[in-house]
């Protein structure tokens, strides 16, 4: 690994406005093999009117501009986000669209910021394991029914997706996240 970053110019946050806002921990990335790696855990939004909810909004700006002008300055020609964006990309990747209506992860504001990735010449690697899903709610048994949504992307740039499967048998243990670990396979 070199050139561990914990920044991209994301904003931060603070439940008081007034206040500082404080760069929470949601990012970490380093050069692995010539391929510049971030792990991402984006805000949650908690509530459409909530303000964490446009802090999401800017947490993405900011990451897609980062994106973009790494793209362009050719310091990250090689790119690889990924981790928890809390955003499904589609209504099929919850298990039912009905549910989240009113709801953060499928608003048309969160999904405009993941077309902003595309558009920095990034492509969706997870959408080879469209099919899956990759979080389920504690609550209600919803991994025992696959009431589950696709929330944990990856998306690359100056790499080819090759294949990619969702590990459910991680989520499936005694103390086991919420998150089942998403894998994809490249071509460097």
């Amino acid at each position: 690994l070199e050139d561990v970053q914990t920044e991209f110019g994301q904003p931060g946050f603070d439940k008081d406005l007034n206040a500082p806002q404080h760069q929470e921990a949601r990012a970490i990335g380093a050069v692995c093999n010539g391929v510049r790696v971030w792990s991402l855990y984006v805000p949650n939004g908690r509530e459409i009117r909530d303000p964490h909810y446009s802090y999401k909004l800017a947490w993405l700006d900011a990451l897609a501009t980062y994106a973009k002008t790494t793209g362009e300055d050719g310091t990250a020609k090689k790119l690889v986000l990924t981790g928890d964006f809390n955003i499904a990309p589609r209504d099929e990747d919850v298990w039912d669209r009905s549910w989240f209506e009113g709801k953060t992860h499928v608003t048309p504001n969160e999904r405009k910021r993941l077309t902003a990735l595309e558009d920095a010449g990034l492509t969706q690697a997870t959408e080879l394991i469209s099919d899956q899903y990759t979080y389920w709610d504690y609550q209600a048994m919803r991994f025992q029914k696959n009431e589950g949504i696709r929330i944990d992307l990856q998306y690359a740039r100056g790499l080819k997706p090759e294949a990619g499967r969702v590990d459910r048998d991680e989520r499936k243990g005694k103390g086991a996240s919420d998150h089942a670990p998403v894998i994809i396979d490249y071509t460097v």
